[in-house]
């Protein structure tokens, strides 16, 4: 939290004004005279002391109009100071008092004032500051509202000038505090809320989450336990909204020391954890009732419960990929008659699931709906590296040969990509424990060259990839993208089952029509729609469309519509 602006005390001006005669007990007159200080007096004088009604002008600029009484400023009036200050209101032998209004120093006070010192209430605007509210002794004192010029303000008790008491506090990101503040630190039980949605309440220590409390981001997930610095640190449980749920001990958020995990997919782990990871002893219960116990260094078991070193899933997996991409591609048959469909769909970040999960929807809709007979998919993931083709610059360059050696120029490509992706335009390939390098926009076209005269779709979900456009665009290419060269897209978490843009085109758009280019539309609504439901910036999907490769489509369904017909036809006949 943003610590509050100290107010600048007031020094209190002292008005005495006994006026002295030229001679012994002599008075003044005529009444418009000068003052043994240089002020010329303009008003009423009785015995040679300044009473009722006047005007003081001093050399230096400064000057006061209004009431007297025994020779001090008393009652109404108001003063200028040689700098441009000014004060109008109430005076009480020479001093601010009462309601009045003083404008000093870029800033303006109306409100009480006591024995000079602004006191009670009233309102200050100053540069950057705007309060209203108590003040006592030239501080903001008691109830009020603080504002600064960031967007951060406070509402509530206030003593020496900072906040002091119960109250609410916002900071310039539209972050919320509520609680008991001490000298403008949340101290105690208190209420957090931030901008994105997320929430805490407990303990506080310096406006920092420390003690005891409960933290629920805005997916769901809920952390209780013991924070310390802001951070989930000492024993406390995670109930995650996919519906895991960990118990034991946290550093800094992360599992860290002794504790029990019960994941999604029913499996239970129970031992050692460091960074969110299994390490250490620990046993593994998968729902099947399959135990794996024993070593476990950075999640994988290195060691049985009897201490025998096991070999590394990283090897075996690099083992099986040859042979699992051979028989990927040794399944994609050769074109037959008439305009065949063929598809490749990549998920392409192992460190999240939902790329996975969004690459085998899509594979699965492209035939079941699209009649795709010749399909790979290629994917990255962390448990998946021993049975799945791992979705590489070189496995997605064979698979592309493939499709153009099995395919014919009658027959449509369909390419749907899944990743993260970079300001750089390169679709992230990232699978965990290795090294893979990212896929530029150019060295995708590269890859495509086998495909040069096919025609074809090309899907890209990531986030800036709009700016694949340029690279990848002819005549023979409709290329769909999730955002705009330069926005992010959204959708990328652990468990979610589609990216905003792969379930707004697959799982809805192409479900309601098979035009492409009303897919496509559809699409970009309903992506607008959640983008602004969820108070994001928009990420604006991006087309280009050849008339050539839209008109194939359409041919593609007629033909697979006169298809359908044809084998209802042949259907009927045999069960008469």
């Amino acid at each position: 939290m943003r610590p509050l602006a100290p107010l600048t005390p007031l020094a209190p001006i002292a008005l005495a004004l006994l006026l002295a005669a030229c001679g012994e007990g002599e008075p003044l007159s005529p009444p418009d005279a000068r003052l043994p200080d240089g002020g010329r007096y303009r008003g009423e004088v009785v015995n040679g002391v300044l009473q009722g009604q006047g005007r003081i002008d001093y050399p230096n600029g400064s000057g006061y109009i209004g009431q007297f009484a025994d020779g001090q400023w008393h009652g109404e009036g108001e003063w200028h100071g040689r700098n441009g200050e000014t004060y109008k209101g109430g005076f009480n032998h020479g001093l601010f008092e009462g309601q009045g209004t003083l404008v000093a120093h870029g800033a303006t006070y109306t409100g009480g004032f006591l024995q000079g010192r602004r006191d009670g209430e009233g309102t200050l605007k100053e540069p950057g500051v705007s309060y209203r509210g108590g003040f006592k002794d030239d501080q903001y004192s008691g109830n009020g509202h603080l504002e600064l010029a960031d967007g951060s303000q406070y509402q509530g008790q206030f003593a020496h000038g900072k906040p002091n008491g119960e109250g609410q506090r916002s900071d310039a990101a539209g972050n919320h505090f509520s609680g008991n503040f001490v000298d403008g630190m949340l101290e105690g039980h208190g209420n957090y809320n931030s901008a994105d949605g997320d929430q805490y309440i407990g303990n506080f220590r310096h406006s920092q989450l420390d003690g005891r409390g409960r933290y629920e981001n805005s997916d769901g997930d809920v952390w209780i336990g013991e924070f310390k610095d802001g951070a989930l640190t000492g024993h406390g449980e995670l109930l995650g909204a996919d519906g895991s749920h960990y118990k034991g001990e946290f550093n800094e958020w992360k599992f860290s020391g002794s504790g029990s995990l019960n994941l999604s997919d029913g499996s239970v782990y129970t031992g050692q954890f460091d960074n969110d990871t299994y390490e250490g002893q620990g046993r593994l219960v998968a729902k099947n009732g399959n135990v794996q116990g024993g070593t476990w260094l950075n999640g994988q078991r290195v060691r049985d419960e009897q201490g025998q070193l096991l070999p590394d899933p990283l090897d075996l997996g690099l083992l099986n990929q040859g042979r699992l991409l051979d028989e990927a591609l040794a399944a994609v048959p050769r074109s037959s008659s008439g305009i065949n469909l063929y598809t490749l769909a990549l998920g392409g970040d192992g460190q999240q699931s939902v790329f996975m999960r969004e690459a085998d929807y899509v594979s699965h809709m492209l035939a079941s709906r699209f009649g795709a007979t010749g399909q790979i998919t290629l994917v990255n993931h962390r448990d998946h590296l021993a049975d799945r083709p791992m979705a590489s610059r070189e496995t997605l360059a064979r698979s592309i040969r493939t499709l153009a050696e099995r395919s014919r120029p009658d027959d449509l490509v369909l390419i749907y990509l899944s990743s993260h992706g970079t300001s750089e335009h390169e679709l992230v390939l990232d699978q965990p424990r290795l090294q893979l390098a990212d896929l530029p926009a150019d060295q995708l076209a590269t890859l495509l060259a086998p495909l040069k005269n096919r025609d074809k779709i090309i899907v890209i979900s990531a986030c800036y990839s709009g700016g694949f456009i340029p690279a990848l665009k002819d005549e023979h290419t409709l290329i769909m993208t999730a955002s705009r060269a330069d926005r992010v897209s959204f959708g990328c978490s652990e468990e979610a089952d589609f990216t905003y843009f792969g379930d707004a085109l697959f799982a809805q758009a192409l479900n309601e029509t098979d035009d492409l280019q009303q897919a496509f539309e559809l699409a970009r609504g309903h992506v607008a729609e959640r983008e602004i439901a969820d108070n994001f910036e928009a990420s604006e999907p991006q087309i280009w469309a050849p008339k050539t490769v839209l008109a194939h489509w359409q041919r593609l369904r007629q033909q697979q519509a006169r298809n359908a017909l044809q084998n209802a036809s042949q259907a009927s006949v045999m069960t008469r």
